[in-house]
């Protein structure tokens, strides 16, 4: 093929190592991958350590200089590339996130996302509260769903089922500031910008066990220089990343000790050792030397003991704290004689379950150069096939003035950037006014304040919300959420309130209000309840209190029966007591019977018992207020009786109907001056009742006793 006249797109990936970058440049051809170009350039001098970059300009140098080969090799610029980062300081946090639905809901690929995007937000706030004393900031560099559930139950796929909820367990990855930033600086001192950023594991995984063997319980090692990436599948799922701080450059540094020379004619020695019988090297003191291969196994057998125990325990802390079925490795520090055996035996399974993986695992992979198809070939073209996986890297926006780094999955918001500038979440949402907590005969109440206006979302000079998408460079501006009012409720909003008290005075239904007291002072309904008020709302009047209320004055010496026992003026009256009296001031009735308005206002009464009502409590006297409600006359004509009182004949005319004390009106008996104990009243023989009807013919006599 001639690669100059290749139009498609390019995928140019980098393997950012400790002792060496490795670029390679390719395209996807239908179920292949094609290889075009790969070139590797060891670093000069030691620019990184244990996966992590010590030298940012010589890493820079390094880079540019392997693009450059690279592009003279395919015939185009190259701009953009995918880069992963060493596990060397990597943190994971495993969390399950459930989502229930009002009822059974068809789960949608939104559903999905929200469950997912849930779950990486849990696991961001439970990283920070794990880690809540470190001080350098950790970015979420990706995720891995371990397995979904459908109403509890494990489920390979949601989309389409119908569900009550939904949930997820989920592996969320975390690398520091300080390592993010020095891949994203060195690369962009060889003029690329960052097209995705994975994880060595990741990457090293995509090729190294494909999906098809995730079923299985197997673990993978990818033995770089300075640092061992450990990923483990099972159930067809990730379920968890580590990494051991020791590698190949151990043995490395073990051999330059031995053999007394520098950092890169020992890695020299490591190498010819495993192709070779015997090696020559010049030493520091510039003699030359030879060693056998067998005497470099020796003097590394006690390291690769060690980095083998280290993976081992590593594997089986991971693995839920049991050996695997497996193991893949890849990497140039696992091809040392006796690594492979070595974690076999730690692990106590068979020899033959742990092996290098290399040409096997790159049957769709295709090379237009002539390469050999080894295990350290693995992460690179790894981390270029990641790229069709997850296009994910991060990307730089303004928030509040503020340069934040956000990685991208493709689907960031407003939100995603407000939650990484650790703006409070509730300055997105309107907030609600100050409640108002009190209690209503003893039982707790909540008066809830106005809701506020939600934030004001700007983004690049256009009103937007907490979904608005966002993308690189975009410049936002969040103002805060405001409060609503404070929660405002009077006594007369209580239900209670409303309920008036029934109650039978001399046989007549006489409906009354209710009291209610705060705090043991007595209050009207329009008190505007405070917090932690205590509101009690009584459920009966004392016979004083009704007759104050109806305006009546009883005669002292007139026995009283509350339910037809014999009462005083203190005697409490419930809902549907009966009451029987005798009043003495009729004038007063007779008036309110038919001025045309027999209610009482509730708040002037109300306050004219506040004083006694609390100078009483202590008593445990209580009160309730109410409206008296007469009978009333009806409408029609007018009516002529003629009736006999105190033995005189007498005619009322001119009402349609008439009761009792209407014969005052026209008799002579004056109310004002009290002559005896009490009035007797009689109606055709026995005691009358001053509010029942009369007739013609009736006999009647009122007078003083004495």
């Amino acid at each position: 093929m001639d690669r100059t006249r290749y139009t498609g797109q390019l995928v140019f990936g980098l393997d950012i190592g400790t002792r060496s970058i490795v670029g390679t440049v390719g395209y996807r051809s239908g179920s292949h991958f094609v290889v075009m170009a790969q070139r590797i350039k060891e670093h000069e001098t030691r620019a990184m350590l244990d996966g992590q970059i010590h030298d940012i300009q010589k890493v820079g140098e390094t880079i540019a200089d392997v693009k450059m080969q690279l592009e003279n090799a395919v015939g185009r610029r190259l701009n953009e590339v995918c880069i992963a980062a060493a596990g060397r300081v990597l943190r994971t946090v495993t969390t399950h996130v459930e989502y229930p639905f009002t009822g059974d809901k068809e789960v949608s690929a939104e559903d999905i996302y929200g469950l997912v995007s849930a779950g990486v937000e849990q696991a961001y706030q439970e990283f920070l509260t794990i880690n809540e004393e470190e001080e350098a900031k950790f970015y979420c560099v990706g995720h891995s769903v371990v397995r979904f559930y459908l109403n509890g139950y494990p489920m390979g796929n949601l989309e389409g089922h119908k569900a009550r909820t939904i949930g997820v367990d989920l592996i969320a990855t975390f690398l520091p500031d300080d390592v993010v930033d020095g891949l994203y600086k060195a690369v962009e001192l060889a003029g690329l910008s960052v097209a995705s950023l994975t994880l060595e594991p990741i990457a090293a995984i995509q090729l190294a066990i494909p999906e098809r063997f995730r079923m299985l319980n197997i673990a993978l090692l990818d033995v770089g220089a300075g640092t061992t990436d450990i990923s483990i599948t099972n159930d067809g799922c990730i379920l968890a990343y580590g990494m051991i701080p020791v590698a190949g450059d151990a043995l490395t540094e073990e051999i330059a000790r031995h053999c007394l020379v520098d950092f890169a004619t020992a890695e020299q020695i490591k190498r010819d050792a495993g192709e070779m019988d015997t090696v020559s090297f010049t030493d520091i003191m510039l003699l030359p030397q030879t060693i056998s291969s067998e005497e470099i196994k020796g003097v590394v057998a006690g390291l690769i003991e060690n980095m083998a125990e280290q993976a081992a325990e590593k594997i089986k802390e991971l693995n839920g704290d049991k050996a695997v079925s497996a193991v893949f490795v890849v990497g140039g520090g696992g091809k040392m004689p006796g690594y492979t055996d070595a974690v076999a035996d730690k692990l106590e399974i068979a020899r033959e379950r742990v092996a290098l993986r290399g040409e096997e695992v790159m049957q769709q992979i295709i090379f237009e150069e002539e390469v050999k198809k080894d295990s350290l070939l693995v992460t690179p073209v790894g981390i270029c096939l990641n790229f069709y996986e997850q296009s994910n890297n991060f990307i730089f926006v303004s928030f509040n003035d503020s340069r934040i780094k956000i990685y991208d999955n493709n689907k960031l918001s407003v939100a995603d950037a407000a939650m990484q500038a650790q703006f409070p979440n509730d300055g997105l949402f309107p907030k609600r006014g100050r409640a108002v907590t009190f209690t209503v005969n003893g039982r707790q109440r909540m008066a809830r304040g106005e809701l506020g206006e939600a934030a004001i979302i700007i983004v690049n000079g256009e009103r937007g919300d907490i979904n608005t998408p966002i993308h690189a460079n975009d410049i936002i501006k969040v103002i805060e959420s405001t409060a609503g009012e404070p929660a405002h409720m009077t006594l007369g909003a209580l239900p209670e309130t409303g309920e008036s008290l029934s109650v039978y005075v001399n046989d007549k239904k006489v409906k009354v209000p209710r009291f209610t007291s705060v705090n043991g002072v007595l209050k009207s309904n329009y008190y505007e309840i405070q917090d932690q008020d205590a509101v009690e709302i009584l459920n009966y009047y004392t016979v004083k209190q009704l007759t104050e209320f109806m305006d009546v004055v009883i005669d002292p010496y007139m026995n009283l029966y509350v339910n037809n026992k014999l009462a005083d003026m203190d005697t409490p009256v419930y809902e549907n007591f009966s009451v029987v009296w005798t009043m003495e001031d009729y004038a007063s009735l007779a008036a309110n019977t038919y001025s045309g308005s027999q209610e009482i206002e509730q708040e002037s009464y109300v306050q004219n018992q506040q004083e006694e009502y609390s100078s009483k409590q202590n008593e445990g006297q209580q009160k309730e207020e109410g409206v008296y409600q007469p009978v009333q006359a009806t409408d029609g004509e007018n009516a002529v009786i003629q009736i006999i009182v105190n033995k005189r004949p007498i005619t009322l005319s001119g009402k349609p109907g008439y009761v009792y004390v209407d014969i005052f009106d026209v008799i002579d008996f004056d109310l004002s001056k009290t002559r005896g104990k009490g009035i007797v009243a009689t109606l055709n023989g026995r005691p009358a009742q001053y509010l029942e009807p009369i007739h013609s013919g009736d006999v009647m006599e009122v007078y003083w006793r004495n």
